[in-house]
């Protein structure tokens, strides 16, 4: 029996967390990924016996669904849905006056970031409203715009190059959809979304850091120029939470959305942040949990692991392990642009989140050197998780600048706080003939038709 899985077995209580725990944050090897499932395991069920009696004694004896209207629940400690979310304000720097305006999202394998993302977008935009968004957002973002052009929009597009395009779709109810371009480092210019705003625009969403590329957007200049224009903010944070502060009021956002897995919390949780006088409409009816904002059944489970997995990373801030992750990518970076010729690191010269390297490889197919890195116990990515599999070339590469070709040859690499320098060590060891034997696979197929016929 595997450690992970003798931890498991112990009692009831720890299987029943342990099933409800999972970690999603991309590592370089399934070795640190063991390590860090078995140590965020004990952590939580540690915090658990020590500071809920509901979780160590109770958990099997209440009845399934309802937590939130048990009396007996609601005057223990740390186990109402309400009282749990308060972690998480602390994480986001949310001001005394605004605490119990986070809505916590939970249901099995689909919210998090996405949901918070939709339930921000839909619950704010109404027919004739026009909406401002970057063309480097996650596909939870551009979506759900899509899904608003569908309602009948006029669609405008500025380029990195300042230049703006009309493209008019249908004549609809819906209003208007503005995607504003990235430059070459892959940073949204403030100035681009303040030339976007029109009359009737409602929203503006802006992500805080990119997923593939970990640049760090200029989410506070943007959260004034939507302030001075009277515009309600959102921004995607799903990517920068505790790799970064975040605070909401130095941001000046409307809303916020953060996704429990990115901190090393459970799958199927998250929270969005949302100002106190902002009129989101829920998108969910039949329920008053969360106060009609998001009604359903609270998973509790889910929102102790987010509140717990809060309270850990606030702490990562200042004990050294994200200056430690960055160290690592900066010696991993170093190392590819020393040994792999023909290779750049997409968004260099932009602050970043300290984990994050998006590596382009010259002549080489990003699918087939994630999955060569991956029969070597290798774990990459050509972009988001979410698309995995999907041939198409990076919207966000592309965005940039880049070529179909080159968006579709870059890499994203995300180390997590349990990656060791051996495990930095070891990709950068395996990770050059990797990528020679694929450029020297390509030659040969790219010369065989011709070989052939002289």
């Amino acid at each position: 029996m595997s450690a992970i899985a003798a931890a498991i077995a112990r009692t009831p209580l720890e299987s029943w967390i342990a099933r409800r725990l999972a970690v999603s944050e991309p590592s370089l090897t399934r070795e640190s990924i063991a390590r860090h499932q078995l140590k965020a395991l004990q952590e939580t069920v540690a915090w658990a016996r020590n500071h809920s009696s509901f979780y160590a004694q109770r958990i099997s004896a209440l009845p399934a669904g309802l937590p939130a209207s048990l009396r007996e629940v609601s005057r223990l400690p740390f186990t109402s849905p309400e009282d749990l979310a308060r972690h998480t304000t602390g994480f986001l720097c949310v001001p005394q006056h605004e605490i119990g305006r986070i809505v916590t999202l939970n249901s099995s394998g689909t919210s998090g970031g996405k949901e918070g993302d939709n339930l921000a977008l839909k619950g704010m935009m109404s027919p004739g409203d026009h909406i401002v968004v970057s063309a480097i957002e996650h596909s939870a973002i551009l979506s759900t715009c899509a899904w608003l052009e569908h309602l009948g929009c006029e669609v405008t597009r500025v380029g990195a190059n300042g230049d703006a395009s009309t493209y008019r779709i249908s004549r609809g109810r819906c209003g208007e959809v503005t995607r504003v371009g990235a430059n070459g480092d892959g940073q949204v210019e403030p100035d681009s979304v303040r030339r976007a705003l029109r009359k009737n625009t409602r929203l503006i969403s802006i992500m805080m850091a990119n997923n593939e590329t970990g640049v760090l957007q200029p989410v506070e200049e943007i959260g004034k120029i939507a302030s001075e224009a009277d515009v309600w903010f959102h921004t995607d944070a799903v990517q920068a939470a505790g790799k970064v502060p975040i605070s909401v009021k130095s941001i000046g956002c409307d809303l916020l959305t953060i996704s429990a897995h990115k901190i090393h919390g459970p799958q199927g949780a998250g929270a969005l942040f949302v100002r106190r006088g902002t009129p989101l409409r829920p998108q969910l009816h039949g329920g008053r949990q969360k106060k009609g904002r998001r009604p359903g059944t609270e998973n509790v489970a889910g929102i102790v692991g987010l509140g717990r997995a809060s309270e850990i990373a606030l702490g990562g801030l200042s004990d050294g392990s994200v200056l430690w992750m960055q160290a690592l990518r900066d010696r991993l970076e170093a190392a590819i642009l020393s040994l792999v010729p023909q290779t750049r690191i997409n968004g260099k010269n932009a602050p970043r989140v300290p984990n994050t390297a998006n590596v382009l490889f010259e002549r080489v197919g990003g699918d087939a050197l994630v999955m060569a890195l991956d029969e070597l116990g290798i774990a990459a990515s050509r972009g988001a998780a979410c698309t995995a599999g999907d041939a198409d070339p990076s919207s966000v590469l592309m965005a940039m600048g880049l070529t179909g070709e080159q968006s579709r040859s870059g890499l994203r690499f995300s180390l997590g706080k349990m990656n060791t320098a051996d495990d930095v060590e070891r990709l950068i060891s395996v990770l050059p003939g990797a990528v020679q034997h694929l450029r020297e696979a390509s030659q040969f197929f790219s010369t065989a038709p011709e070989a052939a016929n002289g």
